[in-house]
């Protein structure tokens, strides 16, 4: 059976998305991976395109609030940045949370070439 792995960031629109992506391109065949914010808005273009650039079609991928997967068993749950890490709903109770931070790259402020990079590193 395949482990569920539900990644959490505040707007579900970049760091959430690309981790789900790669771990169902990468892993896909051992675990399920999804992903949800605590204020869900819509995926970012540059987050696409970065994925793009390594051979993972995220296009299709659509934001997600937390509720969505309310009752839902997961393995983990992992948090990539701060404000979703405290604002972790409780109902994913039982299960390993975890967290990683990383920063915003939607606040990434630049040329086109910089904000891209700011995407790449995450």
């Amino acid at each position: 059976m395949k482990k569920r792995v539900l990644f959490i960031c505040t707007n579900n629109s970049c760091r959430s998305q690309m981790a789900e992506g790669i771990i169902n391109y990468e892993l896909g065949d051992k675990i399920e991976a999804y992903s949800a914010g605590t204020t869900p808005t819509a995926v970012n273009p540059h987050a696409v395109k970065s994925m793009a650039e390594i051979g993972i079609d995220i296009a299709d991928q659509r934001s997600k609030g937390v509720e969505e997967f309310a009752g839902q068993h997961f393995d983990y749950v992992i948090t990539l940045c701060d404000s979703a890490n405290e604002q972790c709903p409780m109902f994913f109770g039982g299960v390993k949370k975890m967290h990683l931070s990383f920063a915003d790259p939607a606040a990434a402020v630049g040329s086109e070439t910089e904000i891209q990079a700011a995407f790449r590193m995450v």
